[in-house]
């Protein structure tokens, strides 16, 4: 099996790849960008993709979101991979921290870590990267540049840690997906992710789509407004939610919506990170019950 994610190598989607023990046994090929990522994935260069799509800080990364919804909707989410994030300043050896005068980063990185440059750095320039790997990687050869990136990518790229853990808030967590063609069966701790565009724009839209889950018991573990592209002022809901759509109560949700005109994207549903799946057995059980009762009473009706 082949593997794309966010390279080079060193970078934080990569140690989300090595977490798991199928994909850190697979043959890995790093790419320069998300785009190319999921765009490998679609083509069949690769079998399956790794790729960021939401940050406990920062939140989500728009380039997963609107690349996959608008550009390769045909592509699915196959499991959600959670990990702790640790920023680290990096630089060339016996750079200190008043040597610095630029920072390269992936801007979501260097926003994860505002703080500490407004604080430490203040005036510095702060120049974009594709990765916080190739931020790294571009320093070898270079003085008075750091980076912010991995323990990992200094090892790499021989660099020292100027200052360890820079990120804003300790509590600081990536979600990645892995992206590849189908759905996988139920695990029982699943996520399902949605897209959905209004037919029209009108009081009350996003509160008719929500009450579909509400009336279920799904519970709703994210939205997020994007632009539909079409116009300006027209928005789409992405929306993850706990269930999987071989779930009769998450089917039955999706039908009432496309019933109702509205255009639902499924992105996929896929095993979760972290545990909730008890709360959704229970809803599940106690659907199936409730659905038995109409049964039996509509097994009373008299035919015509």
């Amino acid at each position: 099996m082949r593997v794309a994610f966010l390279g080079p190598e060193g970078t934080f989607t990569e140690e989300a790849l090595l977490s798991q023990p199928d994909l850190a046994a697979a043959e890995v090929v790093p790419m320069g960008d998300i785009v190319s990522v999921i765009a490998a994935v679609a083509e069949g260069q690769v079998d399956t993709g790794v790729v960021p799509v939401e940050n406990s800080i920062e939140g989500a990364v728009t380039a997963t979101l609107d690349t996959l919804a608008f550009e390769y909707p045909a592509l699915r989410v196959r499991r959600e991979i959670e990990i702790p994030i640790d920023h680290n300043l990096l630089a060339p050896p016996a750079t200190a921290l008043p040597d610095i005068k630029e920072v390269r980063s992936k801007p979501e990185a260097a926003a994860q870590c505002r703080m500490f440059l407004a604080r430490n750095l203040r005036g510095i320039a702060v120049v974009a990267a594709n990765s916080t790997a190739e931020a790294a990687r571009s320093l070898v050869g270079t003085a008075g540049v750091a980076a912010i990136g991995t323990a990992l990518a200094a090892k790499l790229y021989g660099l020292e840690v100027v200052v360890e853990h820079i990120e804003d808030h300790p509590e600081n967590t990536t979600r990645f997906w892995l992206l590849g063609r189908g759905i996988p069966a139920p695990s029982g701790h699943d996520k399902t992710t949605l897209v959905v565009f209004q037919p029209v724009d009108r009081p009350g839209g996003l509160l008719a789509i929500l009450q579909e889950f509400a009336a279920r018991a799904i519970n709703l573990t994210k939205i997020e407004s994007r632009p539909t592209k079409r116009a300006l002022g027209r928005y789409c809901f992405f929306i993850d939610l706990e269930g999987h759509v071989d779930d009769e109560l998450v089917a039955d949700a999706l039908r009432n919506l496309l019933s109702k005109g509205n255009e639902v994207l499924c992105l996929g549903s896929y095993a979760a990170a972290g545990d909730h799946a008890a709360r959704r057995r229970e809803v599940g059980e106690a659907w199936v019950r409730a659905d038995d009762q109409v049964r039996r009473l509509r097994d009373e009706v008299e035919p015509a």
